[in-house]
């Protein structure tokens, strides 16, 4: 085999890690801080029409004050399913409704729910640090497929080694975003 078909793609291997990264901070976005943020609710799915949806393609999503959130349900047959969807979706907020439009309060958050925040931004880490181990996991593995295809075994450990730096630096940013979010969710 040519010298090119053992190469192993890493900045493949690299746009995925950053991938995870960059799905973690979406799911950070949702978690709320205390203050109302357009974001809390767009991971949110709807049961609209047979199909799940997202909750800002059934309603229009406005954050008139800091601890209010408003909705404005396009379609008036949809109210209770979207009223049942943030009920349900683990924000810890009550809609109140009023026709199609559903207001959110944000309430304070007290201690206990700034723990359960933090413990819920440590999964979405942790889901996040598996992505990039299953990134790691397929670089490995064209390491291996390429050793049997008759890469040396200096070109195997050389390949390994920067897979593995790869993944260390992947980890290590997820950490820092994650101890970044638990203190600003801490922060009272």
């Amino acid at each position: 085999m040519s010298e090119e078909e053992l190469e192993i793609d890493l900045d493949a291997l690299e746009k995925r890690m950053n991938g995870a990264l960059a799905n973690l901070r979406l799911e950070f976005q949702s978690l709320r801080t205390g203050r109302a943020s357009a974001s809390m609710v767009e991971p949110i799915q709807v049961d609209a029409y047979g199909a799940m949806t997202p909750i800002n393609q059934v309603a229009t999503v406005n954050v008139p004050e800091p601890r209010m959130l408003t909705l404005n349900v396009w379609d008036k047959s949809l109210v209770g399913k979207v009223e049942k969807a943030i009920r349900s979706s683990g924000l810890g907020i009550n809609p109140v409704v009023d026709g199609t439009i559903l207001r959110l309060p944000i309430p304070e958050l007290n201690e206990e729910r700034r723990r359960e925040l933090a413990k819920l931004a440590g999964k979405y880490a942790e889901d996040a640090r598996i992505a990039v181990r299953n990134v790691r996991r397929d670089g490995m593995d064209q390491v291996k497929k390429a050793k049997a295809a008759g890469m040396s075994e200096d070109d195997q450990k050389l390949w390994s080694d920067e897979v593995q730096s790869l993944t260390d630096a992947g980890i290590r940013k997820i950490d820092e975003a994650l101890s970044a979010k638990q203190d600003e969710i801490m922060q009272v």
